[in-house]
């Protein structure tokens, strides 16, 4: 970019005819100081980067869009809830220039698809994918006494099938972590032994007529 362009797009540039009391260069330009993404700003419409929450199925061409691919989105105010505002955004799909809208939904802390595109419901096997089952965390089930008592029992059968070997990594992990000064003095003291034992080899060949190379010679 060149340095006139860079000036213009930070909005330092005063061409020659302007004057002072013509009053900021924006409106001497007629125009608004976010350039092309307020064009519609007196509709209360603002042209943002909108960057896809989920994977969704196109409702023109039923082709996948990907999570995190980014368009540029109308960004409306279309109501609120409570004190916190709910934005709508529209914006066209790249495969066949549908249009999409969605919306946020403050209560629910989430994203609404109002139209143009559904969700795509991924439902997966932990087991078969190799995942932890998150606990349920549903408050009404354990207000019963039935259900807290059940869970409680199987919470209690999971730690006791899994303290010996808890304990294990336990015992593992204090041996070789316990004491660094004792590890690192056992480590130097063996390498001080393989050290001297090169050199008295090295001497012993050296008075034979045979030099041998070894490479902790070069270890300080």
């Amino acid at each position: 970019m060149s340095s006139l362009a860079a000036a213009r797009a930070d909005n330092f540039y005063y061409p020659p005819e302007w004057e002072p009391k013509k009053g900021e260069p924006n409106k001497f330009h007629g125009q608004h100081a976010l350039r092309e993404r307020g064009r519609k700003i007196d509709q209360g419409i603002l042209i943002i980067r909108f960057e896809m929450p989920f994977n969704i199925w196109c409702g023109g061409c039923e082709s996948m869009i990907a999570k995190g691919v980014r368009f540029n989105a109308e960004k409306t105010q279309v109501g609120n809830y409570y004190s916190t505002k709910i934005w709508s955004f529209t914006m066209k799909s790249a495969c066949c220039r549908h249009e999409i809208v969605i919306q946020t939904d403050p209560q629910n802390c989430e994203y609404l698809i109002i139209s143009g595109a559904r969700k795509k419901i991924e439902e997966y096997d932990p087991e078969d994918a190799e995942t932890l089952v998150l606990p349920d965390n549903d408050k009404s089930k354990m207000a019963d006494p039935f259900k807290r008592l059940e869970h409680e029992e199987g919470d209690l059968k999971k730690k006791k099938e899994a303290e010996p070997r808890l304990v294990r990594l336990q015992r593992i992990s204090d041996s070789r972590h316990s004491d660094d000064y004792a590890l690192n003095k056992s480590f130097r003291a063996k390498l001080r032994d393989q050290k001297k034992r090169v050199a008295e080899e090295e001497a012993n060949s050296r008075k034979t007529g045979f030099g041998i190379f070894h490479p902790l010679k070069r270890i300080p």
